[in-house]
């Protein structure tokens, strides 16, 4: 499909009646809990944050996280096949190991990982709730590997007080089978959620079925999850957030399906997470302690070989804000970390870090964060970020940031076999400048240039001999890789029936190394939300990727739900996953979905 045909099925949904999406994200005074040390609106922050919320997400119904994330100006989602295949999230065409994924607090980058990375193959949007995007280096704010950004997901919350119950189920193509459910509360002192979530499926190959592959790779998983808080007397409050994951998914070899062979690929893993927190205030000055603790225990299978993989990490902060008066606050914190992994020893990594905001006026907000970083391995690492956030008028911001960042070598690329304990941690730095205009009531429109430069980078290398292996080491790329770009993004509610947005991302990646993550240049995202009547709606989803990397050809795949509300407590619906039917792959060999359909009902109680 080519980018007319795109543009033409976006015209001819946008003339269709549709209803007004929530319109809670277009406003000016939405709170970011990334952004800055603490939470603080949107409009008062300079680096760039994306939020998808549950409304954004059940407007178009995919299960998968990706979808949802692949929409976001900037992000490049790759499958190495179905659901439950390695998936990677890009951040501004930076690899996935850039970016550290939270989840409720917890990071869930594998600490046994090649690049400690976090998989996002087999995560389904069940008893999630809001996600952040964070973008540009942020290492003065998170430490290490925060080069591209970071994201944040939560569990799903209470919307308001009492108790609320939300069940789905769904089956489809491929054999797939969902069902999830979740209990959230909400008191004048507490407030709770849990959740427990299954998925298995058939899948379909893993590599690519045009080029001959036969064999089905299916995914099989279950997750439960908990998140409360409780404030005592006197105002402190406690919370305990916690998940416990099982999965199980096929997968195929660089060589694919070849007869004779036992198709036997499979990667399992059972990961927990747990953090403690508490937050109180003495005088002036607000207090927040938190520790976590996260292990992912996996296994990689092919042709009768089995490779372990155990990672655990511990980190245990504190944060403390005072606000010094002048329209000016100080938050000051320390951190230690400790990571692990099976085989490869530890490292640890300690820091201090520290934030000033000030507001020399009602329209300006200007913030200088930096941090000190002290590797068992590497020693001390400086970072800093300063951002700055400007309303000229009511209904416009204007934001900057500029940032530096690091990433140490993971323990796999130090001291496994293929591994260099020589090497030098990647340092970056990030730019942007955005320009942000509020319509009202209806909507917003966005625009943002970026920049990243990173050093040192360390890249898998077939000629490095350093680890003595025949096949190459990881190994150090000399020089400096630069990205730019230019992301555009918008928002319109039309009529109450009638809502679009959109998104465009320009990347230029020609002076990037060659083992730096690749992604096309140009990447637009189009979606209308769809009231046919008062009981059926829908929605259409529209993603076209084109000058994609070498191998790679322009795709375009259309994806659309509708749903009849059965009463007001629940709905059917039926959503269809590529539409047209669009053969193209968005890793090189690897498969996609052929068209799809899925019916399932959801409903809340």
């Amino acid at each position: 499909m080519t980018l007319n045909r795109t543009a033409t099925i976006a015209l001819l949904a946008g003339m269709a009646p549709l209803p007004a999406v929530a319109q809670d994200s277009l406003l000016l005074d939405e709170i970011t809990a990334t952004a800055r040390l603490t939470p603080v609106e949107i409009s008062r922050t300079g680096a760039t944050v994306e939020i998808v919320t549950e409304e954004d997400r059940e407007a178009t119904g995919e299960v998968r996280l990706t979808d949802h994330l692949e929409r976001v100006p900037g992000i490049i989602v790759n499958s190495n096949g179905p659901i439950g295949t390695i998936t990677s999230v890009l951040v501004r065409g930076a690899p996935n190991y850039y970016t550290p994924v939270l989840i409720d607090g917890i990071d869930v980058s594998d600490p046994a990982g090649t690049q400690m990375s976090f998989n996002f193959g087999g995560l389904t949007t069940a008893g999630l709730g809001r996600m952040e995007v964070l973008k540009g280096s942020q290492s003065a704010l998170y430490g290490s590997r925060a080069i591209a950004g970071v994201i944040d997901i939560q569990s799903a919350r209470a919307s308001a007080e009492g108790v609320e119950h939300r069940v789905e189920l769904e089956y489809g193509s491929y054999a797939t089978q969902r069902g999830s459910y979740s209990l959230a509360a909400k008191g004048d002192r507490y407030e709770m959620s849990f959740g427990i979530a299954s998925i298995d499926t058939d899948g379909f190959s893993a590599k690519d079925e045009d080029a001959g592959n036969f064999e089905k790779d299916g995914f099989h998983a279950t997750r439960i999850n908990f998140y409360g808080t409780y404030e005592l007397d006197g105002g402190a409050l406690i919370g305990l957030a916690a998940f416990h994951e099982n999965r199980r998914g096929e997968f195929d070899e660089f060589t694919g399906d070849t007869a004779g062979t036992p198709g036997d690929e499979f990667n399992k893993a059972e990961s927990t997470g747990v953090r403690l927190f508490t937050e109180f205030s003495t005088g002036a000055v607000d207090h927040k302690l938190d520790a976590t603790y996260y292990n992912m225990d996996r296994i990689s299978s092919s042709n009768g070989f089995v490779t372990p993989f155990d990672g655990t990490r511990r980190k245990l902060s504190y944060l403390g804000t005072g606000d010094l008066g002048a329209a000016t606050t100080l938050s000051l914190g320390a951190d230690t970390e400790k990571e692990n992994a099976a085989g490869l020893g530890s490292t640890r990594l300690n820091g201090v870090l520290g934030e000033l905001a000030i507001s020399p006026t009602d329209s300006l907000d200007l913030t200088a964060s930096a941090r000190i970083d002290d590797h068992s391995t590497f020693g001390r690492f400086e970072t800093g970020r300063l951002a700055l956030a400007w309303r000229p008028a009511e209904d416009w911001v204007i934001r900057g940031a500029v940032g530096t960042g690091f990433r140490a070598p993971s323990l796999y690329e130090l001291y496994s076999a293929y591994g260099d304990a020589t090497m030098d941690p990647e340092e970056s730095v990030t730019a942007e400048l955005g320009v942000e205009r509020y319509l009202g009531d209806k909507g917003r429109l966005r625009a943002t240039a970026f920049l990243l430069e990173a050093d040192n980078l360390i890249g898998f290398d077939s000629t490095a001999t350093a680890c003595g292996q025949a096949f190459g080491c990881y190994n150090q790329v000399p020089g400096t890789s630069r990205r730019h770009g230019l992301e555009l993004a918008g928002d319109y509610a039309v009529s109450e029936r009638l809502t679009l947005s959109g998104s465009y991302t320009y990347t230029d990646s020609s002076q990037s190394a060659a083992n730096w993550a690749r992604v096309a240049r140009h990447d637009l995202s189009l979606q209308a939300a769809i009231d046919l009547t008062d009981m059926l709606s829908g929605a259409l989803s529209v993603q076209h990727q084109a000058d994609r990397a070498p191998g790679l050809d322009d795709y375009t795949v259309v994806n659309g739900m509708l749903s009849y509300s059965v009463n007001d407590h629940a709905e059917a619906y039926i959503r269809v996953e590529n539409l047209f039917d669009e053969s193209y792959q968005s890793v090189a060999s690897y498969g996609t979905s052929d068209r799809a359909i899925f019916a399932g009902i959801r409903g809340t109680f």
